[in-house]
């Protein structure tokens, strides 16, 4: 019994001891577990900042890359922008050089039709020419109004005169001689107006009125137009819209002179339609006022292309108006002839 009671004493120490062991394992397990903690945490944050540091120059370095982007953006942005502005005037450049093209391919087939046209009137005004000199040469009586006369029945008669260089450097005496022995023509008028192509008066600020007719008042016309000095288009179809506007009454007769030797409008057809409208018929079918023309030949160094446009638009408004063309040419020997009360009487003769 004594030897079973010591081991049994022995068993207690031996499981004593091995309980001291196991909570001395533990307590220095956790004796090495705190020592080694703070080394790993320091490790640990040593890296995070060193991730960080990384981390900031990169970013510094996309922020760089991105600000170096945007401006290259925005200036290719600006090159677009200009381009673009180019773009879109080479192509409003290229729309007016196509319109203008078209335009003068246009113009090219009106030209040749009008060529044509006018070459025609011309070979025409070329005969009727040389029919009136033979006839000023014989001085023979005129059997009729509408070749060689012009029919003097009005009360009231416009000089409309083309004051152009053209005009005035090489028929301006002739012109004068012209109109003063029209006016001859004419014992007693009641009413007188001299006007130039543009419709604007000789004597300033009558506009609308009528210039009493008197030797006196012939003699100032005279005069007055040896210094007469008016801008000229060359187009006598405003001079005439604007004469039977400001002189047009239902109860006078009035004759209208043109003497001109260029028409530079643009079309023939819009000047005759332009006269047609304002010089309306009335119901007997008399139009509201005579036209009458005389054409001079082309000037010196002169396109003979206007000087036809001038005769071939005149012919046609004189037909339309009641009146008479009267080409003249180089000679001087009666420029043509008037026919009053059965007698003919020679104008603008040397």
């Amino acid at each position: 019994m004594k030897l079973k009671r010591r081991d049994t004493e022995m068993f207690s120490l031996s499981f004593l001891d091995i309980i001291c062991c196991g909570f001395g394992a533990i307590i220095l397990l956790l004796v090495l577990s705190e020592f080694g903690q703070p080394i790993v945490i320091e490790r640990s944050r040593q890296d995070l900042e060193s991730q960080i540091k990384k981390l900031q120059e990169e970013l510094f370095v996309i922020r760089g890359d991105g600000e170096r982007i945007e401006r290259e953006l925005k200036g290719r942005l600006n090159v677009l922008v200009r381009e673009r502005r180019n773009l879109a005037k080479v192509a409003g450049d290229f729309s007016s050089i196509r319109g203008q093209f078209d335009a003068s391919r246009q113009d090219a087939a009106v030209s040749n039709i009008l060529e044509n046209e006018l070459l025609s009137a011309y070979q025409e005004l070329e005969a009727e020419n040389k029919k009136l000199i033979l006839v000023s040469r014989t001085r023979k009586r005129i059997t009729t109004q509408a070749v060689g006369g012009i029919p003097v029945d009005s009360d009231y008669v416009i000089f409309l005169i083309d004051t152009s260089g053209s005009m005035q450097g090489a028929h301006w005496e002739t012109a004068i001689e012209v109109m003063r022995e029209t006016l001859d023509i004419y014992p007693r008028l009641k009413g007188v107006q001299i006007v130039d192509d543009n419709g604007r008066e000789l004597f300033g600020g009558t506009r609308g009125r009528w210039l009493t007719d008197s030797p006196g008042l012939r003699t100032d016309i005279v005069q007055r137009m040896r210094n007469w000095r008016s801008f000229s288009d060359s187009s006598p179809a405003d001079g005439i819209e604007l004469a039977i506007k400001n002189y047009w009454s239902n109860d006078k007769r009035i004759s209208v002179y043109v003497l001109g030797d260029e028409f530079t409008g643009e079309s023939i057809q819009e000047a005759l339609d332009a006269v047609d409208r304002i010089n309306r018929p009335d119901a007997s079918g008399r139009r509201r006022v005579r036209i009458h023309a005389v054409g001079f030949p082309e000037a010196p160094g002169m396109t003979p292309f206007t000087n036809i446009r001038f005769s071939a638009l005149m012919r046609a408004i004189c037909e339309r108006n009641d009146g008479t063309f009267v080409g003249l040419t180089n000679t001087r020997s009666c420029a043509f002839s008037m026919n009053v009360g059965g007698i003919t009487t020679c104008v603008g003769g040397n």
